[in-house]
């Protein structure tokens, strides 16, 4: 009976002493931190902290009445507020390269396969929560203050605070960025077999009212923002089943070869 040589295990002598995996988090965190200074500096220096509050802000000051504008009711209101957004524009800036350090981090301790399936999977949904956010800017805010402002009655003039302007702000970009990472969530269940595909498939009807139902809670009570994130979301949903099938197909293990015994 010949013998025959089992499968090497392609981590096999790339395991390291726990305190070297302490070092190699502690270097990556400081490459991104650097990252988000970098990028915070550059835009300190142009276009500013002021200017780019203003961009955010381009969408609501369009909708205001003529000679209304922004105020700030807290003394050092108008130094915070662009700071916070200073920091958040560097965040999103250096994103790539903060996901980046991430990834090199793990993926030495993953298998070729599962490469395969993380990698796209951080490119995607760094992409997918970018594309959540320019369409919450570009389009669901315009949409939604010219649907209050058409409301407010004729005796009420808007001042809206800086303060509270961007909490609004900050909350709807993470609600349509999270809402738009749902394929990947749909991809990971799959992928891992904790949901089949036929499943999904079956709690389509379901996942329709629970996009509605989630809209409806992190939105602000109008038609027009809650409309604009449950579409989206069930448009996702079905993209998300497509790309599951994509990702089981091309990223399975690769088969064991058992030994065979010949006489």
């Amino acid at each position: 009976m010949p013998n025959q040589t089992p499968p090497q295990d392609e981590l096999a002598g790339s395991e390291q002493p726990f305190v070297q995996h302490l070092v190699e988090l502690r270097d990556r965190l400081i490459k991104a931190t650097l990252a988000i200074g970098i990028a915070a500096l550059l835009l300190a220096v142009f276009p500013g902290p002021a200017a780019l509050y203003d961009v955010l802000a381009a969408p609501l000051v369009a909708t205001l009445p003529k000679g209304a504008t922004l105020i700030a009711t807290s003394v050092i209101s108008p130094f915070l507020v662009p700071l916070k957004i200073l920091m958040m524009a560097a965040f999103l800036l250096a994103l790539p390269v903060v996901l980046w350090q991430l990834w090199a981090f793990v993926a030495p301790g993953l298998y070729n396969h599962e490469k395969k399936l993380v990698l796209p999977l951080v490119i995607s949904s760094t992409l997918l929560f970018f594309i959540g956010v320019a369409f919450c800017y570009f389009f669901v805010f315009g949409q939604v203050f010219k649907f209050i402002q058409s409301f407010a009655p004729k005796s009420i003039t808007a001042a809206p605070d800086i303060e509270a302007y961007l909490g609004f702000v900050l909350s709807m970009f993470l609600a349509f960025g999270m809402a738009f990472e749902v394929p990947i969530v749909v991809i990971v269940l799959a992928r891992m077999n904790i949901v089949s595909i036929q499943k999904l498939k079956d709690f389509r009807s379901y996942f329709i009212v629970l996009a509605f139902i989630v809209a409806a809670i992190v939105t602000p009570p109008d038609v027009v923002s809650q409309l604009a994130l449950a579409i989206p979301m069930c448009i996702l949903y079905e993209v998300g089943i497509w790309a599951a099938q994509l990702f089981i197909k091309h990223t399975q293990a690769p088969p064991t070869e058992n030994p065979t015994s010949t006489a």
